[in-house]
């Protein structure tokens, strides 16, 4: 009875030691793994050492099973009533039984300390994108540019599950000085709060979700080499204001997103400038840089995704200009910008549409003390575009994508009556058509390439090349 007994559970002893090498195996190579791209594999190797402390858990139940029945079987040489004296049980299992309990609790202190590593290692990532663009007008090559756009670097931390921390430094036209047209600027920074599975909010400087780009801006998220006009010139690109907000989703699909935040401050307008013809609340845009807050702006945005591949939202942004300047003769002027857009990305193709439109109120009396200056302030402005992308052709780690956009773009289109003989009359629509491909290294490369047609303006025709990457 004792020498059965003892054979099983040598039998079981052997595939349990089996079990523990495979488990250490499985940890090294797991933890080989996490060092080679912690990043992208945190989420699985977060599960599997889960996995691995519970199956822990079950070798140490069964070693203190073990254990007791070790304890209860009959001691070595000892006979019961109508029996033979007993083989000696062997003194290996019930020698080895601490050991291997002590190999059991070791391999634990091991996952856990590799464990507080991921942890740590992952609290913490950076980011990167950069762009560099060659523009030459077929009309005037002496005015042919070269030029590093954009170059960014930024960060996220993680306090704990539900709360972390996330800054974007960026870095435009490769030298910022006093004497140079490069800027330093921060893009955002912000804290993330998650209270549930579908809402959270946010503090600090972060970007308006209007439109399709200005929350996803990086060169390997749009086609052509420069971000188009709709999404530039009438939704400011990278606009970004200091505030708080909710966001959140339904199971169905839809995600919303609502704030309190800084607004314009229209006292900033130059009529002497071109800027406000270029992009209207661009030039009147604080970007929390000793922001006039006087008065506070409100948004709210949504998205439906509910279907595969389909994105169709809009959102709307209004608020006082005026921020409380002394003497300022549109104390009551208001900002109001909507925008509806769609999109989808089906197999080899994706289709996007978007129209935006934006009003400056209550500017009469301003613009009667800029007459004689070129640049008013508008009325109303708007733009919209079509755009279609076919990704042709994909091999190993190369794709293609060629693509065609057309946009209408009109940055004064209307301006509060002033004196006949005093004002200025509205900007005609331009309309800009572009064709052009980016050829992608990976999904972290992009070359790009191609030709705008300037339908009013002729001499801004131009041939551009561009290259850009992200991680």
């Amino acid at each position: 009875m004792v020498i059965a007994r003892s054979s099983s559970w040598f039998r079981g002893l052997a595939r349990q030691r089996f079990v523990m090498t495979g488990l250490a195996s499985a940890i090294a190579a797991g933890f080989a793994l996490m060092s080679s791209d912690a990043l992208a594999d945190e989420a699985a190797l977060r599960a599997e050492i889960a996995d691995l402390r519970a199956q822990i858990e079950q070798m140490k139940a069964q070693v203190k099973e073990w254990m007791a029945q070790s304890r209860a079987a009959p001691a070595a040489g000892t006979t019961t009533a109508g029996t033979a004296p007993a083989a000696t049980a062997p003194a290996t299992p019930a020698a080895s039984t601490p050991a291997l309990a002590q190999r059991v609790d070791k391999l634990e202190q091991q996952v856990s300390a590799q464990a507080s590593e991921v942890k740590e290692a992952s609290a913490t990532s950076l980011f990167s994108y950069g762009e560099i663009a060659y523009s030459r007008p077929t009309h005037d090559s002496a005015e042919t540019r070269a030029d590093l756009a954009r170059a960014v670097i930024g960060f996220a931390h993680s306090f704990d599950d539900r709360t972390r921390a996330y800054g974007e430094f960026e870095w435009e036209h490769a030298v910022a000085s006093a004497d140079d047209q490069g800027e330093a600027e921060v893009e955002q920074l912000y804290v993330e709060r998650q209270f549930g599975d579908r809402l959270a909010a946010r503090a600090g400087l972060f970007l308006i979700p209007l439109g399709l780009l200005n929350e996803h801006h990086e060169p390997t998220q749009y086609y052509g080499v420069f971000r188009n006009f709709v999404e530039t010139a009438i939704i400011p690109t990278t606009w970004r204001e200091g505030g708080v907000s909710l966001l959140g989703g339904t199971e169905s699909g839809f995600n919303w997103n609502v704030g309190v935040t800084t607004g314009f401050d229209l006292s900033k307008w130059d009529p002497t400038s071109n800027e406000g013809r270029e992009s209207p609340l661009g030039s009147i845009h604080q970007e929390l840089q000793l922001a006039r807050a006087r008065d506070l702006s409100v948004y709210a945005a949504g998205n439906y995704q509910g279907v595969p591949g389909l994105t169709v939202g809009g959102g709307i942004f209004t608020g006082k200009a005026g921020q409380g300047a002394p003497n300022f003769a549109a104390p009551d002027a208001r900002v109001t910008l909507w925008e509806g857009h769609a999109r989808w990305q089906t197999g080899p193709f994706d289709l996007s549409a978007l129209y935006a439109r934006g009003t400056i109120s209550d500017t009469q009396g301003l613009n009667l003390t800029f007459v004689g200056d070129p640049t008013p302030v508008p009325k109303s402005f708007w733009g919209a575009y079509v755009q279609g992308a076919w990704h042709a052709w994909a091999y190993k780690d190369y794709s293609l994508a060629p693509f065609a956009r057309y946009e209408w773009v009109n940055t004064a289109a209307s301006y509060e009556p002033v004196p006949e003989g005093l004002g200025v009359p509205p900007s005609p629509t331009e309309r800009v058509g572009t064709i052009g491909a980016n050829f992608y290294v990976g999904p972290n490369i992009v070359l790009k390439a191609d030709y705008q047609k300037f339908h009013v303006d002729s001499s801004r025709d131009r041939f551009d090349l561009g290259f850009g990457y992200n991680f």
